[in-house]
């Protein structure tokens, strides 16, 4: 047996360990995430849930809140008709995308976060967290009357006076014509960032995008299960590379 055998087995135990550590309590590599988690004096409305440990800030949490944010100068009302109630799931969305440490097993690196292009400074972003269903039952449900003009959130707006405006010859129909389904909604407006999952809340298998601060964070339970089974993206990486290595050196 070649003598980088052991060293090999070695590392195929030792890096799930490190990667399942790696991948809880943390920011990823973005524009407006700071970088470590820890705790903020204040935070704007749907984002106080993570005020005692969150990887945005106050300043952050307030532009997740405005009509037209100038976080990706992206407006949720490009049809006019935004229902309250539909408005306030998508702000919640935001805030959970930007506040929350514990997306660490769905980050990845690179891409669109979902609008046009990936902005400058977007590093990582995260792909397929996994929303209770719940989440996005009450998301759709709370949208279906509101208006949008496109399915695909990622690209093809018209970005010509500073904000995205639907491209020519798109209709303004209600959300249901374009997300039939809670799923639909959940997944594709932000290009693949959530996934709709079977589970529903307290199950400790899918994340909830808000919470009540006095219950406590669900969100940490869930990120450690996924964590535990899935190394990180660079762990993987090294292992690969250290294993091409060890083969040369045979």
């Amino acid at each position: 047996m070649a003598w980088w055998w052991p060293l090999l087995l070695e590392l195929l135990t030792v890096l799930p360990t490190w990667a399942g550590d790696e991948l809880l309590n943390i920011c990823m590599n973005a524009k407006h995430h700071k970088r470590v988690p820890g705790p903020e004096d204040k935070l704007y409305e749907e984002c106080i849930p993570w005020k005692d440990n969150a990887c945005c800030t106050l300043t952050t949490s307030w532009e997740a809140h405005l009509d037209v944010s100038p976080l990706y100068n992206f407006s949720l009302f490009h049809c006019g008709l935004l229902m309250p109630g539909c408005r306030k799931h998508f702000i919640q969305a935001i805030c959970f995308y930007e506040c929350s440490p514990n997306l660490g097993p769905w980050i990845r690196p690179g891409g669109s976060l979902g609008w046009e292009e990936a902005p400058s400074g977007q590093g990582e972003r995260v792909v397929n967290a996994p929303l209770c269903q719940e989440d996005c039952e009450e998301w759709w449900e709370d949208c279906r009357m509101s208006y949008t003009c496109k399915s695909n959130w990622r690209g093809g707006w018209d970005w010509n006076q500073g904000k995205n405006r639907c491209p020519k010859g798109a209709q303004c129909l209600p959300f249901s014509h374009y997300f039939p389904t809670p799923a639909d909604l959940c997944e594709k407006t932000w290009s693949n960032s959530f996934k709709a999952s079977p589970e529903r809340r307290n199950s400790g298998q899918c994340l909830q995008k808000w919470f009540e601060p006095a219950q406590g964070n669900p969100n940490v339970a869930v990120a450690r299960l996924f964590a535990s089974s899935a190394p990180s993206w660079e762990l993987s990486y090294t292992l690969m590379v250290c294993s091409v290595f060890l083969l040369f050196l045979s």
